[in-house]
């Protein structure tokens, strides 16, 4: 067992508390995968990474992401987070942006003032959902089959099946039935009201130890989301999402196209618990 760099940062948000935690081991070198499981479902948290040396020349760090019950090759508040407790532990980038090395490859991360952002990865799979999906979902969500406007796979590492409701209301008033869903990671969206501070409100069910969960702010359903409205016409190129409304959090999602097509998925992040932990 041995003392190593830790912080808990809460990512999505840049008050605390507000957003999505995430733990973070900043020195995660001769861990099995089996200890950094065991410690990830120790912590109950959403997920829990472990910061390695790179095997990418290209890299600046490597990074393996675990949830209870498994391990991801992508997720997007862990990125975020991860790279904004690697640059307060003294990490420093050798280009423009931070590059982290993780299961889906590299993952460019680009600052601006107290904001990351990633440029979200390929979709590993797009178009959209079969129909029987899409019937199984509504009766999973308790709503009727016509309240789904649109409907998409989303998969860039988690396999996101992505629908879209009429109204944001419609969206925080989902009681999902985790028997029907059993299996399936669902992202929810809807447009915001007028005059409303954000353009969309988000919601993200998934699957831990066979029991449906809810994530207070995810950056992997953002960015897949992201690729889907705007690809579809039905966002803006910039916008701003709202998630964990349902939870009592206020995560913000910021979203941007740039002029050569790459969707970067930005948020604050803040430190809440620094020292150390033994593994």
């Amino acid at each position: 067992m041995t003392p190593r760099a830790f912080q808990q940062v809460d990512v999505f948000t840049d008050t605390p508390y507000l957003g999505n935690p995430l733990a973070v081991v900043l020195d995660g070198t001769g861990l099995s995968t089996e200890a950094m499981q065991r410690f990830t479902d120790w912590t109950n948290l959403s997920e829990c990474t472990f910061v390695l040396p790179p095997t990418d020349a290209g890299a600046d760090y490597r990074v393996r992401i675990f949830c209870p019950g498994r391990e991801l090759p992508f997720a997007g508040h862990p990125t975020l987070g991860t790279c904004h407790a690697w640059l307060q532990a003294g990490g420093q980038p050798r280009g423009e942006h931070v590059v982290q090395e993780c299961g889906v490859g590299l993952v460019p991360i680009k600052r601006d003032g107290n904001r990351l952002a990633f440029a979200a990865p390929p979709l590993r799979r797009s178009g959209p959902l079969d129909e029987a999906d899409v019937a199984l979902i509504a009766r999973g969500l308790g709503i009727p089959r016509d309240d789904i406007v649109a409907h998409a796979w989303c998969e860039n590492g988690p396999p996101w099946r992505g629908v879209m409701l009429r109204t944001a209301e419609q969206v925080l008033a989902l009681k999902p039935n985790a028997a029907v869903l059993a299996g399936l990671d669902i992202g929810v969206v809807a447009p915001q009201p007028a005059g409303a501070d954000t353009a969309f409100e988000v919601r993200a069910f998934f699957h831990t130890h066979d029991t449906l969960s809810e994530d207070p702010v995810t950056g992997s359903l953002n960015a897949a989301v992201a690729q889907w409205l705007i690809g579809a016409g039905l966002a803006p190129e910039r916008y701003v999402a709202a998630q964990g409304t349902a939870m009592g959090r206020a995560g913000r999602v910021h979203i941007e196209r740039d002029g050569s097509g790459s969707i970067w998925v930005g948020g604050t992040s803040v430190t809440c618990i620094s020292g150390q932990v033994v593994l």
